[in-house]
């Protein structure tokens, strides 16, 4: 078997890869670097010319083959790795026609716990949010940012009492919303100081959040280390790094206990299982990050049932009025996507991965590129986005 060709399509907010063989076989892949996918096809393109004639299921072969064939890594790059790596699992559980989740071990568990992607621009909009869940049947909800979502172009306060009073303020609000039982994931969005952070953390500590991630930016991990150790409350980062080194790094120094690699950016399946491998030497557990689409879903929902690890998996559905993240409902995109039942995604059971685009998707729902845009407090300094 060989590959024929790789090809990146854009697909409104998303950027998918089909994997062609020789002998007809189409894997897909999906990668996460929303606000750079011109840059990722072109790269993926590139790597297209390599990989181009080689066999497609030396997959651990190729991963490590592209991590080392520049001398440079990033999100371009491994987003555009990403991708691949998943169309390539793809192309081998079709061929030996098993789910990807068979031939990483097989399954460990029947159905995954999903928690629900909730959006507002107001606190209010998150509280109505929240309930909607809870009533559709989420025991989780999440992507819930104390500072809401609001709009880039509106800009936020740079008074640390204000921005903790008002984040502990909104954080009770959510807990007030999904009771007692459901899980709070919490959303900073690196948003806060060290200082204010820790003043957050002890003020939401009796809300007993599932976690609170990212309060911090993701680049010192030292810094993330020394707040987990001066808090009860559970913490969760990794949606930006590209390394899988970066979370041996971040678990070696106890900075937090949920791990969230995306697997459209981290080199795919295979990064993806190896953080989860790091996870259960470690104890921690493990929580996909997914804000884009239907293929980054399943590919995680494949780790997710074969890893002792996995605890929750991120998933986004439709949101109206979101900016760009608004999207076309996965069904639309793909042939094969499952919907949550009382909270649960089923673990796929048709070979492969288990999808396929749709016909004419490309031109049924043409491109869009995230904007390059910053965020910035009341008195013109920037903001975290």
């Amino acid at each position: 078997m060989r590959i024929q060709s790789i090809q990146p399509i854009a697909v409104d907010r998303y950027l998918f890869v089909e994997v062609r063989t020789v002998n007809g076989i189409v894997g897909l892949g999906e990668a996460s670097a929303w606000a750079h996918h011109p840059e990722t096809a072109q790269a993926i393109r590139s790597i297209a010319a390599v990989l181009e004639g080689e066999d497609p299921r030396k997959i651990e072969r190729h991963w490590q083959f592209l991590h080392r064939a520049a001398h440079f890594r990033g999100a371009v790059l491994g987003a555009a790795i990403g991708a691949i790596d998943i169309a390539l699992w793809d192309i081998l559980g079709q061929d030996l026609e098993v789910p990807i989740h068979v031939l990483l071990g097989g399954a460990v568990r029947d159905r995954a716990r999903v928690y629900a992607h909730v959006w507002g621009s107001t606190k209010d909009e998150l509280v109505s949010g929240i309930e909607n869940a809870v009533a559709r049947g989420y025991t989780a909800v999440g992507h819930l940012s104390p500072f809401s979502d609001v709009d880039l172009a509106t800009p936020v306060s740079a008074s640390p009492t204000r921005r903790v009073t008002e984040a502990i303020d909104a954080t009770r609000a959510f807990r007030g919303a999904a009771g007692d039982d459901v899980d709070l994931c919490i959303e900073v969005h690196r948003r806060m100081t060290f200082a204010e952070a820790l003043q957050f953390l002890h003020g939401v500590q009796d809300l007993r959040p599932m976690f609170v991630e990212d309060p911090l930016t993701h680049d010192n991990i030292d810094e993330m280390a020394d707040l987990a150790a001066r808090t009860a409350v559970p913490m969760a980062t990794g949606e930006r790094f590209t390394s899988i080194w970066d979370f041996q790094m971040l678990l070696r120094r106890r900075g937090a206990e949920y791990l969230r690699p995306d697997p459209g950016l981290l080199g795919g399946i295979t990064g993806l299982r190896k953080v989860a491998a790091l996870a259960e030497a470690h104890h921690a557990r493990l929580v996909p990050h997914n804000p884009m689409g239907p293929v980054i879903t399943a590919a995680s929902l494949h780790v997710a049932a074969s890893s002792a690890a996995f605890s929750i998996q991120e998933y986004p559905e439709h949101q109206v009025g979101a900016d760009y993240f608004a999207s076309p409902p996965a069904k639309e995109i793909v042939e094969g996507a499952t919907e949550p039942v009382d909270g649960f995604l089923a673990i796929p059971a048709t070979p492969g991965l288990g999808l396929r685009l749709r016909a004419d998707v490309a031109e049924r729902f043409p491109a869009r590129q995230a904007s390059l845009r910053s965020r910035r407090f009341d008195d013109g300094g920037m903001a975290e986005l």
